[in-house]
């Protein structure tokens, strides 16, 4: 069998003005288990529907061979609602149903050859029966039944309406047909979605022994943890390669970080040494006298000649080398993140309750209900309390959040909250109309000059300078929310309200947010259904179900699988 090859070569494309892959290069290996990361409107999708050949890309060379087949799962099945599921795994398996009627075809026709084109026909024949049993085509509707049921749709109807299927059972169907038909390429978007920790198990466990080579776009750390042994980072429209899977990337990551610190510091160091060399030699030529007595003329004129123009000189140098320094600074490196708090000094900082420090109360809820979405008859959370708050899609997390935040009015009980608070919304108050510049958007509403906002910004890391004059609504929902971490994290905060964090952020900056979290010293209430969050978390774990409180304890975290 020719073997597989998967090369990109200076891959551009453009969507419109965008630029969404700009020269890409990118090599993986046969049998490479390859995590794609970045943040979310980084072109991931994209990357992975090139390799796929869904997009043609404007410039550039794609080089992807793949003898055993190719399996392509972007994040929505591209099939109208009167479809049904047999029509959906028909499609995802089109290539297996098609050697299945080639080779029908030609058992046809072989009894009525003979000779040469007999010896054709059969050596065709053995080819494709070949292809077919490599893929054991006669197994691929068995292993969808066996897929589905352990991605949690089990016995489901292949004659259902996909019109009639949620949209997390359409997704979990096409990853079932697409794994059914172990192809020798996995290209996988975001295949962890809508999954619950017994199917993403079975899920890495299927992954671990596929027999091929798996490029998969996720933000799912444990994912990336237990699966890959390559990372691939997609930013700025090119894609950067990091052995040795998600330890290896978070260590080389973290020695990026370093290196960048050190070259930042030296340049900083240079700049003002060389400012140092021309205010001085400034200094000490405006110590020597301008005219010289009539008494001076001879050596000593000569002398004070001589060291003016050697002042002159290093000023001369060191104010070509600032020149230099100013027009090609090195990048400053991004402050750690790190939320602010002034627990029992803000404005409203009082304590609900009265009681020793600790056991003062930042958060109260009695009696309160909003209809259809919650019903919590008691609740409190002491000042400083780190809480995580889990539970099924709709249970009531964000309601929760937004209650405390006062966001959302409860139709019946009160609610009482000490001291600031900060929302970090799971969906953006920043919209796709939004025409502001990013700056202007991250200085909304806040005391002081845009310089001053553009420095505090710009030291977050979050965003680059050339992004400050960016309008909101073109910046991508990762970028949004970035925007919104971006006020949160630079706002001096009580009672912090965390919702989903990880939806839209990149592997790397989830982790960095994660540290900021834990180390917050003010009362934090995190929504968040990552494995690896969840997994981290000390503290108290509250479980919702259907708007009530099901379980409230401290709890220990479940391990992820490593």
């Amino acid at each position: 069998m020719d073997p597989s090859q998967l090369t990109l070569t200076d891959i551009t494309l453009r969507y419109a003005d965008r630029v969404v892959l700009d020269r890409l290069t990118l090599t993986v290996a046969p049998g490479e288990r390859v995590g794609v990361v970045g943040d979310n409107g980084s072109g991931k999708s994209t990357l992975l529907a090139v390799v796929a050949g869904a997009l043609e890309p404007q410039n550039g060379t794609r080089l992807v061979h793949a003898p055993g087949g190719t399996g392509y799962l972007p994040q929505t099945l591209d099939l109208p609602p009167a479809s049904t599921v047999s029509d959906a795994i028909d499609h995802v398996l089109a290539d297996v149903r098609a050697l299945a009627a080639e080779i029908a075809t030609l058992e046809d026709r072989l009894g009525t050859l003979d000779g040469a084109a007999l010896d054709d026909a059969l050596r065709r024949y053995a080819a494709l029966t070949a292809r077919f049993d490599a893929r054991d085509g006669r197994g691929a509707d068995r292993r969808v039944d066996v897929a589905l049921h352990r991605l949690g749709l089990p016995g489901l109807d292949r004659a259902r309406r996909l019109g009639t299927l949620s949209g997390g059972e359409r997704s979990r169907l096409a990853l079932a047909a697409t794994l059914a038909a172990d192809p020798e390429l996995l290209l996988l978007d975001e295949p962890t979605n809508d999954l619950d920790d017994d199917a993403l198990a079975w899920l890495t466990d299927r992954l671990r022994a596929h027999d091929g080579t798996v490029l998969a776009v996720t933000h799912d750390r444990a994912f990336l943890a237990d699966l890959t042994t390559t990372l691939v980072e997609v930013d700025g429209g090119r894609a950067r390669r990091y052995g040795a899977g998600w330890a290896g990337y978070l260590a080389a990551k973290e020695a990026e970080r370093e290196r960048l610190r050190l070259a930042y510091e030296r340049w900083r160091a240079d700049l003002g040494r060389q400012q140092r060399i021309a205010a001085t030699n400034v200094e000490a030529m405006e110590q020597i006298p301008r005219r010289l007595p009539m008494a001076s003329f001879g050596s000593g004129a000569f002398r004070s000649r001589s060291r003016t123009h050697g002042a002159t000189g290093r000023i001369r140098n060191a104010k070509e080398r600032v020149r230099r320094l100013t027009d090609d600074p090195a990048e400053r490196p991004a402050d750690r993140a790190e939320f602010r708090t002034d627990v029992g000094t803000s404005p409203g900082g009082d304590p609900v309750l009265d009681g020793p420090a600790r056991d003062r109360a930042a958060i109260v809820l009695d009696g309160v209900e909003v209809r259809g979405r919650l019903a919590v008859p008691g609740l409190t959370v002491a000042a400083g309390e780190h809480v995580l708050v889990t539970g099924p899609n709709g249970a009531g997390k964000s309601t929760l959040l937004g209650v405390v935040a006062g966001e959302v009015a409860p139709d019946a009980g009160t609610t009482h909250v000490a001291g600031a608070v900060g929302h970090l919304r799971q969906t953006s108050a920043f919209g796709p109309d939004d025409a502001r510049t990013v700056l202007h958007g991250f200085a909304a509403g806040r005391p002081g000059d845009l310089e001053e906002h553009a420095e505090a910004l710009l030291a977050t890391g979050l965003f680059p300078a050339e992004d400050l004059p960016r309008p909101v609504g073109e910046l991508s929902q990762g970028q949004r929310a970035r925007l919104e971490l971006a006020r949160v994290v630079t706002t001096t905060t009580d009672v912090l309200l965390v919702d989903e964090p990880t939806n839209h952020l990149s592997p790397a900056l989830v982790e960095e947010l994660e540290r900021a979290l834990a180390a917050f010293a003010g009362t934090l209430v995190l929504v968040s259904h990552d494995r690896t969050m969840r997994a981290r978390f000390r503290g108290r774990r509250i479980v919702l179900d259907q708007g009530a409180v099901v379980a409230d304890t401290g709890g220990s975290p479940s391990p992820v699988r490593s």
